[in-house]
């Protein structure tokens, strides 16, 4: 049966500093078992959830009941150790040490398809594809370290519809000049090596060249494998309404033009070689769709598929932190109950009694209740994702890299977004002073609006990333690992792990919820519970 008895000895020493009030609430929570075996049900709740998704999340194949998994393929990782996609069509010869190769790009022309890869057998492979450009389809100039997929580079292109660019290891973007290439506007790029550094320069004419950025490409050999590239990544629209969605898209196809090719340095090789670079899991046109012509010093290339960050990604870290909702309806219900339970037994006055200033009384409960609710959601997320990622990896799941800081993020905000529902619940619980009506109250504003947010088919996207920006839900940003890239154009939505908010941003709003309920929860405390 719960007691609050521990606590009326605090509450009689008339002793009004916070210190002590701290103290007499800490012993309330304690030895009230309730509470106590409440958090530890939180925490084992979390554990036992992540391991159960990992050992549930098969990928792969096995050969006989005692043959290993075989693993899903994972993508190639690039040079800062994040997945990423690199497939497109290489026209290139070596470039020994230092030297620059500079082009005049003519145009810029596509093809996309929303039926598959291909056509029937024995077709085309670009039969039935509709003529037109997307916007990020690439055309220009490279420098790479080799052709294995992954391997640092930096680039010169035009693009569909972001002007001339320069990208460098698949994570690094910066503009050039504005608008698209033709005949009427054609762009000079050139690309210039001096050592591990890469400059890259564009020109309406060139003669009068601006620079674009520089790249420092670490351990870059000393033959790199250098110049002509077309790519274009995968067509892609997803709409979503009330009650269902569609999703249609395909792979594309670039086709570059170039012209005055001049080259300096050390180009040992005689002719241009051309080279298909494409992975099991790109989405990309067959080799035989890709090509390039020569004619003299006139260049035309085809290419399919991506150089880019992989967006495409499941977010394993998030998937283990599955049982986060039901440690969250916990630690809430122990939240409210910290404070509903005076209200029901009579205790309020008293507990009031032990200072004249009810701040206090409301902080120190806040407080109390905030540490050990922080604790016990550091422990279970610091176990439960290298638990469910050891389980997920057995069963042939890939797990993306994930930094040490992006797992410090994760895991301590776990802890605070647990921690702040709960103060949030003990502000509610002061409000309602009802368990039921403040444990429902607070559930519905932070898991309702997460399950209509990330639900596929519920709601329009724009009104799913509002909901994930001002309700508590938005605090569930803070478990997110994936960043969105300007560069890739996908669908950035909370239903495929991409919030509206940073992690950080994320867990504010709920902050802010959480100190407006308990200015609210005080003013009600000063003026109700005289």
């Amino acid at each position: 049966m719960t007691t609050l008895a521990p606590y009326r000895s605090e509450l009689h020493t008339g002793r009004d500093g916070f210190a002590q009030l701290l103290r007499a609430e800490w012993t309330k929570f304690r030895t009230v078992r309730g509470w106590v075996i409440g958090m530890a049900v939180a925490l084992l709740v979390i554990v036992g959830l992540g391991a159960l998704t990992g050992a549930n999340s098969e990928c792969g194949s096995q050969m006989g009941p005692n043959a290993p998994v075989l693993a899903c393929p994972a993508p190639p990782t690039g040079p800062g150790g994040e997945w990423v996609t690199d497939s497109f069509y290489f026209v290139r010869q070596p470039l020994a040490g230092d030297g620059s190769i500079t082009v005049r790009v003519t145009s810029l022309t596509g093809l996309y398809s929303t039926h598959g890869a291909s056509a029937a057998e024995g077709g085309s492979p670009t039969a039935g594809m509709t003529p037109g450009v997307q916007p990020w389809s690439k055309a220009g100039i490279i420098i790479k370290a080799s052709t294995r997929q992954g391997a640092a580079y930096a680039a010169m292109m035009v693009t569909g519809s972001h002007g001339v660019r320069m990208q460098w290891d698949f994570t690094h973007d910066v503009a050039g000049e504005a608008g698209t290439v033709s005949a009427a506007s054609s762009r000079w790029l050139r690309l210039t090596r001096s050592g591990d550094t890469v400059t890259g320069y564009d020109s309406p004419d060139g003669a009068h060249w601006t620079m674009v950025g520089t790249a420092t490409l670490t351990g870059l050999p000393s033959t790199a494998q250098t110049g002509l590239f077309a790519a274009s990544p995968g067509y892609s629209v997803n709409t979503t309404s009330l009650g269902g969605g569609s999703s249609k898209g395909g792979p594309t196809l670039a086709t570059g033009t170039f012209d005055q090719v001049s080259r300096q340095g050390a180009w040992p090789a005689a002719r241009w070689t051309g080279q298909d670079l494409q992975g099991t899991m790109d989405l990309a046109l067959s080799a035989s769709a890709q090509g390039f012509t020569q004619a003299g010093n006139r260049f035309t290339v085809s290419g399919s598929g991506d150089i880019a960050p992989a967006t495409d990604n499941t977010d394993s870290v998030k998937k283990t932190l599955a049982g986060t909702f039901a440690g969250l309806i916990a630690v809430v219900v122990i939240g409210v109950m910290f404070i509903t339970a005076e209200y029901r037994r009579g205790m309020i006055r008293t507990t009031l009694a032990a200072s004249p200033r009810r701040g206090r009384v409301l902080g120190a409960k806040a407080v109390v209740l905030a540490a050990a609710t922080f604790a016990a959601g550091l422990v279970a997320a610091a176990v439960t994702i290298p638990l469910g990622e050891h389980l997920l990896h057995q069963n042939g799941n890939p797990i993306p890299p994930v930094t040490a800081l992006t797992w410090l993020q994760v895991v301590v905000g776990t802890a605070a977004l647990l921690a702040v529902s709960a103060v949030l619940g003990l502000a509610v619980g002061t409000l309602l002073r009802r368990s039921a009506g403040a444990v429902t109250a607070v559930i519905v504003g932070i898991v309702l609006p997460y399950l209509l947010a990330t639900v596929p088919g519920i709601l329009p996207v724009g009104a799913e990333q509002w909901l994930l920006r001002v309700t508590p839900a938005a605090g569930f940003a803070v478990q997110q690992t994936f960043k969105q890239y300007l560069q890739v154009n996908t669908v950035y939505t909370p239903g495929t792990g991409y919030f509206p908010l940073s992690p950080w941003a994320g867990l504010a709003v709920l902050c802010a919820w959480a100190a407006a309920a308990l200015v609210l929860a005080l003013f009600l405390l000063r003026r109700r519970d005289a």
